[in-house]
């Protein structure tokens, strides 16, 4: 599906966002009406109009790189069940299919169950995209959606860099070690202090085992 031109131009001729550090979301200074901002990530935006609900407008921020190699992720997953599709790419923005669902994250946070499913669909997208010549990367529980008790995956920018990165598989251990057998079906919140808290001791992790590797 393709966001008509009528549509489309106003909003990339009106919209203002920019990077003010690769390590901190972009920031978003004005989005024009009807759209809606969906989310934010360290180089893009995403945004929503109400008249396409089946699709989103992910926008660069000026001057960061990654859309090429992001249109060619999407080239080489075509169409999947658990990854977006990409429809329309122009430089510095992609129109990619909208998945709905709640994160892995906000799950925790608000004490919604996530049952095995979600995690072994997760494994076979995983499994489908190196098949396809790519290498999954960065993905954690803010980009692996739960809808209906089946798992789908957002954010696929990262999946040409052939690097070792460890966080689903940690978070996948932490799952069947920890959450399962504590936490599943019992409906307990976990604060977002505390989930903060996890994220950034685990970023810790990750630096200080690179540094004595």
């Amino acid at each position: 599906m393709r966001i008509h031109r009528d549509v489309l131009d106003p909003f990339l001729r009106e919209v203002k966002l920019e990077s003010r550090s690769p390590d901190d979301p972009v920031v978003v200074l004005h989005t024009p009406y009807p759209w809606e901002l969906v989310g934010r990530g360290n180089y893009a935006a995403v945004f929503a109009h109400p008249d396409y609900p089946d699709v989103v407008v992910k926008l660069y921020a000026p001057g960061r790189p990654g859309w090429e190699q992001e249109v060619d992720v999407y080239r080489k997953l075509g169409q999947t069940r658990s990854f977006p599709v990409c429809y329309q790419a122009e430089p510095c923005f992609l129109v990619l299919t909208r998945i709905k669902g709640i994160s892995l994250f906000d799950c925790l946070l608000y004490g919604i169950p996530i049952p095995p499913q979600v995690i072994e669909d997760v494994e076979e997208a995983l499994e489908e995209a190196r098949s396809k010549g790519l290498y999954p990367h960065d993905v954690h529980a803010k980009n692996v959606l739960m809808d209906q008790g089946r798992g789908y995956l957002i954010d696929v920018s990262d999946y040409y860099k052939n690097i070792p990165d460890s966080k689903w598989r940690d978070l996948r251990r932490a799952y069947y070690k920890f959450y399962l057998p504590l936490f599943k079906d019992r409906g307990w919140k976990i604060p977002l202090w505390v989930l903060d808290g996890v994220r950034k001791g685990y970023r810790y992790y990750i630096k200080l085992s690179r540094l004595f590797r």
